[in-house]
């Protein structure tokens, strides 16, 4: 059985050193993680994959493609879609065009070194809407990128259903590139009302990936669907990581709270979201969660992914293959869903 993951990272050491600055100040709690634990994947269980220590990760993240490629065959992982760790949407507007532009080209350049393991998200300057669009033209066009990947908002304040993003959305949506919503740090305004007040450590980790962040994203995937930007572009794709960032779970309480007679949309906000939204376990490997999000969204709307160098990819195939479904359900999951999603061509 095949398997393809779409929530794989790396490092461009070029984004980040632009970025650097922005980011630390609007992140400096991230310091903190790793200074009351230390995350050491040996000494927890082999059956699932684990979190591993940031600085390993980074590493990894920043080393050529081709040194994963050993680790991958080992988990029994065909294909990894590697996305940008980084948010260059925090750069200047003045040089956020060529700062995604060198990025996409060195991605598109690393994955053309293994056609059959690697294919790449590109990024968008997005605090840059025209040269966005251009942009993610030339990545689809020209690079062969299938989709799209946004960490955290595009902008300051700003969600993506903002009006100044909608060019883009529309753009992304007649090329067929979906957009993956990946989580990012909340404001830091929110971050010290919601998520301080803890052991530096524990309030890094809570505001970011143990809570935080992911509620940021499963907000921006609302917020796409409340602000009618969905019924506007019927052929956006969007895919959600980390079971949808908690979102499938309130489908039907929103459904009874916001019908349509309240939000003017043509659609439910469930009927939306499952026409529309494709999601991932992003190495959250826990059956009791598939289960769920299967009956909600169908096998359909499934996709596989690790989050991998953050992640270790421990009982990644073995996890897929125990799961208790038929064989082509596990087989729409590993690869067949992401395939038709990105139009993923077996060379």
């Amino acid at each position: 059985m095949r398997i393809i993951c779409l929530e794989e990272h790396v490092n461009d050491p070029v984004v980040a050193q632009a970025v650097q600055e922005a980011f630390f100040a609007e992140v400096p709690y991230v310091k903190d993680i790793g200074s009351r634990y230390r995350d050491n994947p040996d000494l927890a269980g082999s059956d699932r994959p684990q979190l591993t220590f940031l600085p390993d990760s980074m590493k990894t993240a920043t080393e050529p493609l081709q040194n994963r490629l050993a680790a991958m065959d080992q988990a029994g992982i065909d294909m990894q879609v590697v996305s940008l760790s980084n948010e260059p949407q925090l750069a200047d507007k003045g040089s956020a065009v060529d700062l995604a532009r060198g990025a996409n080209d060195r991605l598109a350049e690393a994955v053309a070194r293994h056609p059959r393991r690697f294919s790449a998200f590109f990024t968008l300057p997005w605090q840059d809407p025209d040269g966005a669009v251009r942009e993610a033209e030339r990545c689809v066009r020209e690079l062969g990128l299938p989709a799209t990947m946004l960490t955290g908002r595009p902008g300051g304040e700003h969600f993506i259903d903002d009006a100044r993003f909608d060019p883009v959305l529309s753009t992304l949506a007649e090329l067929g590139a979906p957009i993956y919503i990946h989580p990012g740090p909340p404001l830091h305004s929110v971050q010290r009302s919601y998520y301080s007040g803890f052991d530096p450590d524990v309030s890094a980790r809570f505001s970011l990936f143990g809570w935080g962040w992911h509620h940021e994203a499963g907000i921006q995937v609302i917020r796409l669907i409340l602000s009618g930007a969905l019924d506007r572009h019927r052929n956006l794709k969007i895919i959600s990581g980390h079971w949808g960032e908690m979102v499938p779970f309130y489908l039907q309480r929103m459904d009874d709270t916001m019908p349509p007679d309240v939000t003017g949309l043509s659609r439910t906000i469930s009927k939306s979201y499952r026409d529309q939204v494709w999601v991932g376990p992003s190495g959250m490997l826990d059956l009791p969660h598939f289960q769920f999000v299967r009956e909600v969204m169908g096998i359909d709307r499934i996709v596989y992914s690790i989050d991998y160098p953050y992640l270790t990819l421990n009982g990644a195939r073995q996890w897929l293959e125990e799961l208790p479904i038929p064989p082509h359900e596990k087989e729409a999951i590993a690869y067949r869903n992401a395939e038709q999603l990105l139009g993923l061509r077996r060379t």
